[in-house]
């Protein structure tokens, strides 16, 4: 699991242990991701939404893709395919990710890397295993969660944010005890580089064996961790937590997580994301890759999908070759 990181955590700025005053978040519950086949056939593991967490609001959908030891010309993408009315976030740990899209924009989502689009009013595009990774086979992790865009920004124009892993925030919990690479929003002060329409924080945290992690967390904001990888407990109450699984914070301005002493991951270390958002509180209507506010608004997503409206694949993929070669 390669994501950035540093040979001495005790030189990052700290996140501010909460005080005495502040208001733990409580675990309200604990669900397991389900395990389903997308794209071309490739596993993922959903811890929402599923029969136990059917909505988390502001987000859609939280997909680990692996990890997988590909064999080579195993790999599998997600081949074209279009979205409307939400935003994909991905994060890649290890391998490569490439994709293209109806504008002609692409671009490679490296080892650590982050992609953020818009897809709003509409977009095609594919998402694929690097050529190389195809080829010769190897190990292939990474992560995509889908945030809801309010009614009024469904329908705003697809744009791209490509944020390197060099430029997230790195910050050490206050004992030095924990790494956090901070991607979007703010917590305990410090912000990450993703901009992002609907109000969000979204961190990965790896906390050291017996490391603890306290930090604030924005009160009007919902609250998950998502356990990658390894073992420990959520919440002052120390709730047992493992990997595949998702806790739900309940209300209050701080949290809290707990690395069990014995770590057997490849990093040595408990992998966590931690993600929530500003609720939106607007219907939700979702049909495959469309997210909207009611049922007319899909059947139009998807007469302007048939008709052309979000896009057509480029000449060269799909006739495997460049115009004029």
């Amino acid at each position: 699991m390669p994501a950035i990181t540093v040979d001495n955590i005790l030189v990052l700025p700290r996140l501010p242990r909460p005080d005495g005053t502040a208001r733990q978040r409580p675990v309200r519950g604990i669900s397991t991701a389900h395990r389903q086949r997308e794209g071309a056939g490739f596993e993922v593991r959903r811890p929402f939404p599923s029969t136990e967490l059917r909505q988390a609001d502001p987000f859609i959908l939280l997909d680990q893709m692996g990890p997988v030891a590909y064999e080579p010309y195993e790999a599998k993408g997600a081949p074209w395919h279009p979205h409307r009315g939400f935003e994909t976030v991905t994060y890649m740990l290890d391998g490569t990710m490439v994709h293209h899209d109806s504008n002609g924009g692409g671009g490679v989502i490296s080892e650590g890397d982050t992609q953020w689009m818009t897809a709003g009013s509409g977009i095609l595009h594919d998402e694929l295993p690097a050529e190389e990774l195809v080829i010769s086979g190897g190990v292939f992790h990474g992560i995509q969660l889908w945030v809801n865009l309010p009614r009024a920004q469904k329908m705003a124009p697809p744009r791209y944010q490509d944020l390197r892993a060099s430029e997230l925030t790195l910050v050490s919990s206050h004992d030095g005890g924990a790494l956090v690479r901070v991607i979007a929003g703010e917590i305990g002060g410090f912000a990450g580089p993703g901009a992002t329409h609907t109000p969000i924080a979204y961190a990965h945290a790896s906390l050291s064996p017996g490391g603890r992690l306290e930090t604030p967390w924005p009160q009007e904001f919902s609250a998950m961790a998502y356990v990658l990888s390894g073992s420990g407990t959520a919440g002052a109450e120390g709730r047992p937590l493992t990997e595949g699984q998702l806790a739900v914070f309940g209300h209050g301005d701080a949290l809290t997580l707990t690395a069990d002493a014995d770590q057997h991951t490849p990093s040595g270390d408990l992998e966590v994301l931690l993600l929530g958002g500003a609720p939106i509180r607007e219907p939700v209507v979702q049909y495959g890759p469309f997210v909207m506010n009611s049922r007319s608004e899909i059947i139009e997503a998807i007469e302007d999908f048939e008709a052309g409206r979000m896009g057509h694949i480029p000449a060269e993929h799909v006739t495997g070759r460049r115009l004029g070669e």
